[in-house]
């Protein structure tokens, strides 16, 4: 059969995609993730917005639409928080978060079935997946236990769940072999290993000596210490990104939000981080328009993202989720939420062009991954996009001095030591 196995929100879901596909196609079908004309169809949901829930709901019907027929399975977050509004449309099978893999064993079936299943109370082993991208992503933690008050998916993906040391540099050495780079992800990334007695800091020693870049996905700040820096220094090839999620610049804001951090806290492990990383690109998420949230709450939050310099925020309205105890709050005007985000929006493009000016005529380790029109593109070490005229160089890491901003990055010249 021709399947499409669609994938909607974070890499923790692309990675449990990406698992899915490989098995579909070890079984002979022709996988694809491109919503086409297909036999079947699996969606796997995401809930963690109100949009991402209505894109989710939204795929079933573009999948009808290439083919009326078809067969469509469901798995994910929103399937796990709303099944009722994905029973439609000749919906032959539902799941939730648990067990996505099993659904593989759904796709003969004819009439619908439904397997909310449990979590799983231990880590779900993957199978080894192949890249079908430039950089390959490795699941090393599932579910979170911080409960913060606007957010829905410790309730859908459960406590947090750490994977073996072992089982992790399995795949990553397998991984390595096909691939220039890896990104660890996990739902809450930072409580690795408190369930098994393990840490980051000793999976990051157990990976350091392979030979591939390596990328941590978004990241809590409590989690930054000396010993985690140290460990991510001594890599062979540790990519200095950190991608902490703040939320929001105000203490007051970030303690009704049920965050576990003051804004002074952050800012020391930000000048840790810099200090054994001094040209880090430190980025992050903001939540604006929470329904707390004053406009001089909001102020403050800017005055702390500029105190911070940043890299780059990807901001975020508020999105009520029932279930959450942030759903009983009184919501904050539109047109107020909306121009936060504005300003936001403007502060981020100034700190995005300083950041990108700091890096001009540092050399660049970078991974190329595409051509468009007559460039070479790809990502630097911090992450930064870099343009380049070059033969051709794909999946290839080339030394490039940047040499001026262009586009959305910077464009760069070769060097030849």
């Amino acid at each position: 059969m021709k399947i499409v196995v669609f994938n909607l929100g974070c890499k923790v879901n692309q990675y449990e995609s990406d698992a899915i596909s490989q098995e579909l196609r070890e079984m002979g079908h022709f996988v694809t993730c491109d919503l086409e004309k297909a036999d079947c169809y699996i969606i796997n949901t995401c809930a963690v917005t109100n949009e991402a829930e209505r894109k989710s709901r939204q795929a079933i019907t573009r999948c009808r639409k290439y083919n009326p027929k078809a067969k469509i399975l469901i798995c994910g977050c929103a399937s796990q928080k709303n099944p009722e509004s994905f029973n439609k449309d000749g919906v032959i099978f539902m799941s939730g978060v648990g067990k996505k893999q099993d659904i593989i064993k759904h796709i003969d079936d004819l009439e619908f079935t439904q397997n909310l299943c449990d979590l799983p109370k231990i880590f779900e082993n993957q199978n080894l997946t192949l890249p079908n991208r430039t950089r390959a992503y490795v699941k090393i933690q599932d579910g979170c236990d911080n409960f913060c008050s606007y957010c829905i998916i410790p309730y859908l993906r459960g406590r947090s769940r750490s994977r073996k040391i072992d089982d992790i540099v399995a795949e990553v050495t397998v991984l390595a072999k096909q691939t220039k780079e890896i990104v660890l992800i996990g739902i809450s990334l930072q409580q690795y290993g408190k369930d098994i007695g393990s840490s980051l800091v000793e999976l990051n020693n157990a990976l350091a000596n392979i030979d591939v870049r390596i990328r941590l996905g978004s990241f809590y700040v409590d989690a930054i210490d000396e010993n985690l820096l140290v460990s991510l220094k001594n890599m062979r090839n540790f990519c200095p990104h950190f991608h902490l999620s703040l939320q929001s610049g105000c203490d007051s804001v970030l303690k009704a939000m049920n965050r576990h951090y003051i804004t002074a806290e952050y800012f020391d492990k930000v000048k840790l981080i810099r200090k054994f990383f001094p040209n880090v690109a430190i980025t992050t998420d903001i939540i604006v328009g929470y329904p707390t949230e004053t406009d001089i709450d909001f102020d403050i939050t800017m005055e702390f993202v500029k105190k911070v310099g940043f890299a780059d925020i990807h901001i975020f309205p508020f999105s009520s989720r029932e279930g959450t105890r942030a759903s009983k709050l009184k919501l904050i005007n539109k047109e107020i939420v909306n121009s936060r985000k504005q300003k936001l929006l403007e502060l981020k493009q100034e700190l995005i062009y300083n950041y990108l000016i700091e890096n001009l005529s540092i050399k660049q380790d970078v991974l190329f991954e595409e051509k468009i029109d007559n460039y070479y593109v790809g990502y630097s070490k911090n992450y930064i996009r870099v343009y380049s005229a070059m033969d051709n160089v794909i999946n290839q890491i080339v030394q490039i001095t940047p040499i001026e901003i262009y586009q959305d990055g910077l464009k760069g010249v070769y060097v030849n030591e």
